[in-house]
């Protein structure tokens, strides 16, 4: 079987929409070939998403005047679970990867998501663990990441949203997935962590648990609204 090749690039602050646009491409583009896999890293500014579980927009408690006010757009879109927040000082990965043919589980791959952030955790000290029936990676002091997915022909986008140096008051207004409390590393570790030093831990972690080797990827596109193949 050819060795898998997963194409990491760090694509620091990056709209929304842009990156949806950017997750459709390589979707299209793992689905056609099966040769490469990838995984963005990336940081939103703040943005709430709904997921397919959220209801003509229940979970986001605050006004449009107000979310114009704090600066918040909203997305439904169209991987699982309800509402949740990207934003600044906060890492987003995005695995556009194929399951096919060895990892066929939906399942699995969810656990195998919240591996690769615990490990992550405890690289910076940090206990972190899973919590029957919820998904996403909780410590005592709260959910610290969410995850939620969506697949295609056995290709996957969307991903995790892990809190590093996170406003956590634009939780205030989101009942967020399953109303659990929230947290970041910075809160739990009193100091502000330099967000490459995590991507560095996240892309190890990763490369562990999926037992697949990454390379930087030459040919990317440095403007970032071409950033697509």
């Amino acid at each position: 079987m050819k060795e898998r090749v997963l194409q990491v690039r760090r694509l620091g602050r990056f709209n929304y929409a842009e990156g949806l646009s950017v997750q459709k491409a390589l979707e299209t583009k793992v689905i056609d070939l099966r040769q490469e896999d990838y995984l963005l890293l990336l940081e939103h500014p703040h943005t709430f998403t709904l997921g397919r579980r959220s209801k003509d927009g229940d979970g986001v408690l605050a006004s449009a005047e107000a979310l114009k006010k704090i600066g918040v757009e909203v997305f439904s879109i169209n991987r699982g679970g309800k509402v949740t927040y990207h934003g600044i000082g906060q890492i987003v990965g995005y695995p556009i990867i194929s399951l096919s043919p060895d990892r066929k589980d939906v399942h699995k791959y969810i656990r195998d998501l919240e591996e690769v952030l615990i490990r992550t955790m405890a690289d910076f000290d940090i206990e972190a663990f899973r919590i029957e029936d919820l998904t996403g990676v909780h410590t005592k002091e709260g959910k610290i990441a969410a995850i939620g997915v969506h697949i295609k022909r056995w290709v996957t986008t969307h991903g995790f949203a892990l809190n590093v140096n996170t406003d956590l008051s634009y939780y205030d207004h989101i009942i967020a997935c399953e109303g659990e409390p929230v947290t970041s590393m910075e809160k739990i570790l009193g100091r502000e962590v330099p967000l490459q030093e995590v991507e560095d831990a996240l892309v190890k972690n990763f490369s562990e648990v999926f037992e697949i080797k990454t390379v930087k990827d030459h040919d990317s596109v440095i403007n970032k609204k071409a950033e697509v193949i």
